[in-house]
């Protein structure tokens, strides 16, 4: 047990989320911090923003890291996108379609919630049969990468849906970004938010997001300021493209670091050999749990699971003491796995293989755990 004023004890972070960060990326968070108008952090900002242009494989011109985790990069899109009265279309095949939901709501809108079975993907057909009775529709949102269920959903197929309705297609990629496909400009999404814990491989703190051209035409033609002070887009826009900078906040510098380190280190891997090691160590999690345990099996069917987070079902006489093999492995062998949330909690545990944390050895060393534990 911690006393006070010490640092915490060694995690190997298996949830889902945060994910295990390289040294070279810590190392890089330990330089100075340099002022939020310096020249140099525009030099890096730059490189920071063409960096993430590339990992979200987009030319979109509004492409920043909003200070804030995923939620931030969630709450700015929709903000910035939906008005007051307006009708938006949810997908939602988990908890955080939900929540995209709920703060669509809050700002207003008139949601048409599409639901779906948890564990299943988002089925193109009935969102476009929503979108057909729904009037007008300004938005259709998705997740790209559920991490309650760990299931992907088609979002290309949602994004020609959106336009077909003339509507803005947003999708969330918080869990999928940097650890398997995501092609905004091939896919048609006019919004996409990430964070930066997850696949991409910093400490939590960043959202990056991106506008394309239809979203920021959206942007601009709001005549009333946006209740969302901070998340303002064209407030951001005047710090980030303008020259001189406008002051907007204390940017995190630090974590700016953190994320150019880590931009740097996917352009050395190649995206596609990133992608193909997510799915290579989701197979082997997957093989070595068949060997060792054939009762705890996949909860998402193979042809829309995750490789990045891996979602597995118990068997029901493990149900009532997961809680407790999750305690131990946390407390004797310092392994944190995720449980479910909602109708899922007690029944499934979330094993998180993202950026850093998706080597062999984590998935050998998590097994090995377990079968001890479960022996």
């Amino acid at each position: 047990m911690n006393t006070p004023n010490t640092l915490p004890s060694p995690r190997l972070l298996l949830g889902p989320g945060p994910s295990p960060v390289h040294p070279r990326v810590l190392s890089a968070m330990s330089a100075p911090p340099i002022g939020y108008l310096d020249p140099e952090l525009f030099d890096l900002l730059d490189e920071i923003q063409a960096g993430l242009r590339r990992l979200f494989r987009t030319e979109n011109p509004f492409t920043i890291p909003v200070t804030g985790t995923g939620m931030a990069g969630m709450e700015f899109c929709l903000a910035n996108l939906v008005n007051a009265g307006e009708t938006v279309v949810i997908a939602i095949n988990g908890f955080f379609g939900g929540r995209m939901a709920e703060i669509a709501a809050r700002l207003g809108a008139n949601v048409v919630r599409v639901e779906h079975p948890w564990g299943t993907p988002v089925d193109p057909a009935r969102v476009a049969a929503a979108c057909a009775t729904a009037g007008v529709v300004s938005l259709v949102g998705c997740v790209h990468a559920e991490t309650s269920t760990g299931v992907f959903s088609d979002c290309q197929a949602v994004a020609k849906i959106a336009r077909d309705n003339g509507a803005l297609f947003l999708m969330d990629a918080v869990t999928s970004l940097g650890g398997m496909e995501v092609s905004v400009d091939a896919w048609g999404v006019d919004a996409a938010y990430s964070a930066t814990q997850k696949c991409v491989g910093t400490p939590p703190g960043l959202a990056p997001v991106t506008l394309g051209a239809r979203a920021w035409e959206k942007v601009m033609a709001r005549t009333t300021p946006l209740s969302h002070w901070f998340l303002d887009a064209k407030l951001l826009h005047a710090y980030f493209f303008t020259k001189p900078a406008t002051y907007h906040h204390t940017v995190p510098v630090n974590a700016y670091y953190a994320l150019a380190e880590c931009l740097r280190m996917i352009d050395e891997e190649g995206l596609e050999n990133r992608w193909a090691r997510h799915r290579a160590n989701a197979a082997l999690l997957w093989e070595q749990l068949a060997a060792g345990h054939s009762d705890l099996t996949p909860f998402a069917p193979a042809d829309c699971r995750l490789p990045t987070l891996n979602a597995v079902r118990l068997p029901p006489a493990l149900e009532p003491d997961e809680a407790a093999v999750r305690t131990r492995l946390l407390t004797d062998y310092g392994i944190e796995i995720g449980g479910g949330f909602g109708d899922l909690k007690g029944k499934i545990w979330r094993v998180g293989l993202m950026g850093h944390g998706s080597e062999s050895r984590n998935v050998l060393t998590l097994c090995a755990a377990l079968g001890e534990v479960l022996a």
